[in-house]
């Protein structure tokens, strides 16, 4: 089908000036003079005759990937030295991010699982300086948890207001953005005076650190095929649970041996190294936005060329039989169906309470991966709980029992990349999006048994190393269920962007409330606590 043409009408040209007698006799012997230079030879075809700009109207083509460039016209045009100097542009650069070098999507992906981790690592890490948080500001345990329900309310709105700012500007400026909000953030967390100044900016490190948790997904597939997807969204997976694991663990290290400001010292210098590496490395992703950017760079370079009169492509007519000189601008499809962006604000903001509420399959869904990370996070306080009330352990040791989560989730990843291929292998794997809840239908369930293995081993005559493996056997059902929920999902990346930050991580602001009450996995492991 051929594209569809805009056609901008000439300029309406000026009425030619009056001439004398003798000028006019002088115009015939020089228009006569540029006739006979230029007379079309009879090896020559007709269409090399110069072309005029102002009489040319400018057809409008669409660009995708796959649009093949067409040839400059063979116009007769004045040879100047400006000619020489106007080389095509280098379009390598906005190639469709589906044909990279395996190399370059290998460092993508593990630059984005890094900073994965980091903000993974900033949720866990607050759990093991609350004791000399609660001693500073002299407040209550259940206030200072409010520390981590502000910090996951930025965490679960944000993404819904960033997504489309990621699909106009594309991912590489708003993880710059998101991710210096991040590092400042971490800053304030450190240097704060007083409880409230400390929840604020709880509040925008969570806004900061949201766009890695939940826009990575975006990234991959952007850079993947749906069948290519799964070994990146393992690793995606395992940076999740190996972050949060991680932050409890080393923070564990630094509240034992110096002040409670260093847990987010070191972070900041982490993350502010990782973003670092974003702003030099990342390069963007998102294929709508490089396709704007090659058509923007093609246009100026045909700008600048019919300035010094190369005018006209050879398009193709007829259903590529022809051939037609034109003067041809590009232009993306998705720019020009995009909305306004107070709508599509509006729109993100309105469509993933929507499926929660219209869409049974969405809302079970989410609600099953939404309690699976509630109990993962309800871990901050239970460890804490168990190991220091019935085997007197500090923090630096109730860090170490985190150590369970973080091999868990590498144990995981590992079963997750080799277990498709070997499916896969003996054709038992479906091609639908079902198919890969196959896996979790028999790995979920090590999450209950890890809980009640977890409670039945609370005890303090019990070796601790029986609810320590407890945790890791729980982790690996939760990884399962999070990567078969969040894998159909990616069928839209952007529509992934929207949910996976709202809908399925909402449930986690009321878990200082859920603390309360004494709600960690089994309530009995409390009550053996005690």
């Amino acid at each position: 089908m051929a594209s569809p043409e805009i056609k901008l009408s000439p300029p309406p040209q000026d009425p030619p000036l009056p001439t004398t007698s003798g000028d006019k006799s002088r115009h015939e012997v020089e228009n006569g003079q540029k006739a006979q230079q230029e007379k079309p030879s009879s090896s020559r075809p007709s269409s090399t005759l110069p072309i005029n700009s102002d009489q040319m109207p400018i057809v409008y083509h669409y660009m995708t990937f796959d649009t093949e460039l067409p040839c400059q016209s063979n116009a007769r045009v004045p040879k100047t030295s400006a000619s020489n100097h106007l080389p095509a542009p280098d379009l390598r650069r906005f190639i469709s991010p589906f044909d990279w070098p395996e190399s370059r999507k290998t460092y993508t992906v593990w630059l984005s699982c890094a900073v994965t981790a980091a903000t993974a690592y900033t949720a866990g890490s607050y759990g093991a300086a609350t004791e000399q948080m609660m001693e500073a500001w002299d407040v209550s345990q259940t206030a200072i948890y409010v520390g981590i329900t502000t910090f996951t309310t930025g965490f679960a709105t944000a993404p819904m207001i960033l997504a489309p700012f990621s699909e106009i500007n594309g991912r590489k400026p708003v993880f710059i953005a998101t991710g210096t909000l991040f590092v400042i953030c971490q800053l304030c967390c450190a240097v704060t005076r007083s409880f409230p100044g400390m929840l604020v900016a709880r509040f925008f490190t969570g806004v900061g650190g949201s766009t890695f948790s939940t826009m990575v997904g975006g990234v991959v597939s952007d850079i993947y095929r749906s069948e290519d997807r799964n070994k990146p969204m393992a690793l995606f997976a395992g940076a999740a649970f190996v972050g949060t694991g991680l932050g409890p663990l080393c923070s564990g290290f630094i509240a034992q041996r110096l002040l409670w400001r260093w847990v987010f010292y070191v972070q900041v210098i982490t993350s502010g190294f990782l973003i670092l590496l974003v702003a030099v490395f990342f390069k963007e992703t998102r294929g709508s936005v490089l396709l704007s950017k090659r058509a923007h760079l093609l246009n100026d370079w045909y700008e600048a060329r019919e300035e010094i009169g190369l005018v006209g492509f050879e398009m193709p007519i007829e259903g590529g039989v022809k051939t037609k000189s034109q003067r041809i601008r590009w232009k993306v499809k998705e720019d020009e169906e995009r909305e306004s962006l107070a709508k599509m604000i509006g729109i993100s903001i309105y469509r993933p309470f929507h499926l929660l509420t219209t869409e049974p399959v969405v809302f079970f869904f989410s609600l099953w991966v939404a309690f699976s990370w509630a109990v993962l996070y309800l871990t901050f306080t239970s460890i804490p709980l168990v190991f220091g009330t019935n085997h007197h352990f500090n923090i630096e040791q109730n860090g170490a029992v985190f150590a369970s989560m973080v091999v868990g989730a590498l144990l995981s990843t590992v079963l997750s990349i080799y277990q498709e291929k070997i499916a896969i292998r003996y054709g038992k794997l479906s091609a639908t999006p079902e198919g890969r809840l196959y896996f979790s239908c028999i790995e979920s369930a090590l999450m209950p048994i890890g809980l009640f293995w977890f409670g039945w081993t609370s005890f303090p005559q019990t070796h601790w190393i029986a609810p320590t493996v407890a945790i890791g056997c729980a982790t690996m059902g939760i990884f399962s269920i999070y990567l078969a929920v969040s894998m159909p999902v990616l069928k839209d990346g952007h529509l992934n962007d929207r949910i996976m930050g709202s809908g399925l991580q909402l449930p986690r602001r009321h878990l200082p409330q859920i603390r309360k009450f004494g709600f960690g996995g089994p309530i009995v492991l409390q009550e053996h606590a005690r």
